[in-house]
């Protein structure tokens, strides 16, 4: 039997991460690993209360503290303008939502613990710090809400007195009067409401920043560990300093994570530069781990309501849902955008002929929220696979029958949701069937028996998902082959630790022949790359890599057309093989490093392949689970992964993003609690309290891949870095639910799931 060999480079090649070596190593750069000679060091003093008027004293005797050269207070920036929210909505009365200022520095009021009031610039970190102790702040106690149903309650304190509720903005999706019509005609309506809880990212590098000026060029530079500089350039220049963006280099080192809560552009960014050009010296602010958990953007935190309406063959009629938001004190970034997204993605992998949606943003005294791996369209996944889990439940119909009867069919492709989204290309039944077979789902009962004789609960459950990622636009990619034969490629996605020098480096190589230790992939610095979209929405690999593809065969083109000079033939007899253009099937040759000698200019390639509608990556998790009632821990025993990717780039890289996405969700779903105190206090404001899943808590997951190609990316490539947490929350809280219902009677359980909800919900289940 003849096995096939798989290519060593190109699309689909398992090409092992050329980064780790220098990651695992300890020889990685990240932003705090520099340090510009005669650099000082920045401490930002923050709010300790979540909502109060303050006024501040003794700033002279702070500024005159020795090894201090500058105190910033709100007075001291009047000339900035205010952090952007980018994303204001029209809301679904017609009107366009209001946007509360959220100042650079905190003049006369902070809203939540964690508002930044002072920025100190010292000779040390240290040095700052004891500089800061000697800024009295006089608070003067403003009433506090804290959480999204607290908020809308009559009489809560208002976070924006001005704005008369706490309500940001109502946006919407669908038709309501259509799905009115619907729910008379129902022969069944289910309804479910569940939590969707606060997340900390928590990446492994926390958020640093140095500042630069440069006196005689009045330029400025930010090195800073973002998700793409341009988007960070253009934010601070355009909407805080009120400056061409021409005037502001962003180099972005090694990453370590970002999950999109690296995208935004924070406080500390713009008083380095400011006060940078102040003092003439370069001035860093590098955060702790408590700073993270109290300054960058949280993610998820929405209560949802949801009803679905079905026919008396329970066929879906219509689905209503009503999202409430938290949006933190501060409307963010994109905030309000992130409910939005995810709601459009309300109707899942069904058909669903009626919809009528809104999504209600909240203010309270907490931390702002934004995106987060997913970006709402885990909490709009989540919601429908828990609602139609429960829907099988109360129909009778089973976890998949329920599924199976309402997929939208293959043959009904591409299909237009009700919200809008055009599903191109899947099959949703079956990667289902695929994944039942990998878990053994007709096995299962034998196994919960087996648990209930041992007195362990036991479940099974399933999430099939789909999401929108990689949305329209392109991302311009240029590779250069340098005077020594090797390539550059210049494009403006920004790794945080994906493998994106892997990913676009096996493609170059393959075009190239070349290997892939030939090939330099630049990204992170705005001086060097014309442009660029950075990373976010699992855009980076399929808006990428078709423009690589596209520049690396205008480059070979150019080569072979250089080259068939220098041999004397056609550029049809030409082959690119191991850094050398050989006329084929002869030992005629030059290298790579002699063409480029001898073009009359640097050979390079452009291309930009625009893309006009997202790709929707599908699938079907399945979790099993056992807990043991005396204790309510939770162990996973087996966990099953079938996802439709389209065409698959690097195997190797694509599983890793799985894994970590899927582990992501585990932890959300049973180990991640935010919690506040109604003062405003974060009490899990440290890994001391707030818990994260560990490597020992995983199980083994099993990865297989039914891919259908996407139609509408050039290569039919299906974004991959987000999909593991959709796919997750679900499929865990459904084997949960079971586990629960059948053990203990347990009728609902919210995230997270910790030992101690579970056992009390047992508990009070035995009453």
């Amino acid at each position: 039997m003849n096995q096939m060999v798989p290519a060593k480079f190109g699309i689909g090649a398992p090409v092992r991460r050329k980064e780790d070596a220098a990651l695992i190593t300890g020889h990685g750069h990240f932003t705090d690993d520099f340090a510009p000679e005669g650099c000082l060091h920045a401490y930002v003093l923050r709010s300790a209360m979540a909502h109060a008027k303050i006024s501040l004293s003794g700033l002279d005797d702070a500024r005159a503290f020795p090894g201090v050269s500058l105190i910033l207070t709100a007075a001291d920036i009047q000339d900035l303008k205010t952090m952007p929210t980018k994303a204001v909505m029209k809301q679904v009365d017609g009107t366009m939502h209001k946007c509360p200022p959220q100042p650079v520095l905190c003049g006369d009021e902070v809203r939540y613990v964690g508002d930044a009031i002072a920025f100190i610039v010292a000779d040390s970190v240290n040095t700052a710090k004891s500089a800061a102790e000697l800024i009295e702040i006089d608070y003067e106690p403003l009433d506090v809400v804290v959480g999204i149903e607290d908020a809308l309650a009559d009489g809560a304190p208002l976070v924006w007195p001005e704005f008369g509720t706490n309500k940001a903005f109502t946006l919407g999706h669908g038709d309501a009067d259509k799905c009115a019509e619907a729910f008379k005609k129902a022969a069944h309506v289910t309804k479910i409401r569940i939590v969707n809880n606060r997340l900390v990212a928590n990446y492994m590098e926390a958020r640093a920043c140095i500042g630069e000026y440069d006196a005689e060029t009045e330029r400025y530079t930010l090195t800073s560990g973002t998700q793409g500089g341009h988007g960070t350039r253009d934010v601070i220049c355009s909407d805080i300093l009120g400056i061409d963006p021409s005037r502001l280099r962003v180099v972005t080192p090694d990453v370590g994570g970002g999950f999109g809560t690296k995208i935004f552009v924070y406080r500390e960014y713009p008083l380095c530069l400011v006060a940078a050009e102040r003092l003439g010296k370069p001035v860093k602010w590098t955060g702790e781990r408590t700073e993270h958990f109290v300054t960058d953007a949280h993610g998820r935190d929405n209560v949802t309501t949801a009803e679905l309406a079905m026919d008396e063959n329970h066929k879906i009629l219509g689905l209503k849902i009503d999202v409430l938001a938290s949006m933190g004190a501060y409307l963010h970034q994109f905030g309000p955008y992130i409910p939005y997204v995810g709601t459009s993605m309300s109707t899942g992998l069904y058909d669903v002929p009626a919809l009528a949606v809104t999504a209600t943003g909240v203010y309270d005294n907490t931390v702002p929220t934004d995106a987060y791996r997913g970006a709402g369209r885990p909490e709009a996944a989540y919601l429908i696979e828990r609602l139609i889990e429960k829907a099988g439940l109360e129909t009778g119909l089973g976890s998949a029958e329920i599924r199976r009867r309402n997929f939208v069919p293959s043959e009904n492709l591409p299909y237009t949701t009700a919200t809008g989204r055009l599903y191109d290309t899947g099959d949703f039944a079956g990667h289902m069937d695929k994944a039942m077979a990998e878990a053994d789902w007709d096995g299962f009962k034998a196994r919960q028996e087996k648990s209930a004789s041992e007195g362990k609960y036991r479940g099974i459950g399933m999430c099939s998902y789909i999401e929108a990622c990689a949305f329209p636009g392109s991302e311009e990619a240029t590779v250069e082959l340098n005077d020594n034969g090797t390539v550059t490629l210049l494009i403006g996605t920004q790794t945080n630790g994906q493998g994106h020098a892997t990913a676009y480096g096996q493609v170059i190589a393959d075009q190239l022949g070349l290997d892939l230790d030939h090939i330099e992939v630049i990204q992170g610095d705005t001086d060097r790359v014309r442009k660029g979209g950075g990373t976010g929405g699992s855009r980076s690999i399929p808006l990428g890599m078709p423009s690589v593809n596209g520049a690396s065969k205008i480059l070979v083109q150019k080569i072979k057309e250089q080259a068939a000079q220098q041999l004397e033939t056609g550029t049809d007899d030409l082959e690119l093989v191991d850094g050398n253009v050989r006329v084929v099937g002869t030992d005629r040759q030059v290298t790579l490093a002699e063409v480029a000698a001898q073009a009359p200019e640097k050979l390079s390639g452009r291309d930009e392949v625009k893309q006009v509608e997202a790709t929707y990556p599908n699938g079907t998790h399945i979790a099993e689970l056992e807990v043991d009632p005396e204790t309510g821990e939770v162990t996973l025993e087996n966990y099953v992964i079938v996802d439709d990717f389209g065409v698959t780039v690097n195997p190797i890289l694509l599983e890793g993003q799985v894994h970590g996405g899927a582990a992501q969700a585990i932890s959300q779903a049973l180990c991640e609690n935010t919690v506040y105190d109604e003062d405003g206090q974060l009490l899990t404001a440290s890994l001391m309290d707030y818990k994260l899943i560990r490597a020992a808590d995983l199980p083994y997951f099993n990865f297989q891949t039914k891919n259908v190609p996407s139609t509408t990316n050039a290569l039919g490539i299906k974004g991959a870095g987000e999909a593991g947490t959709i796919g997750g929350c679900a499929s865990v809280m459904n084997a949960l639910q079971m586990a629960l219902r059948d053990g203990a009677g347990v009728a609902h359980i919210d995230m997270p799931a910790t030992p101690l909800r579970i056992w009390e919900a047992i508990q009070a289940a035995k009453g």
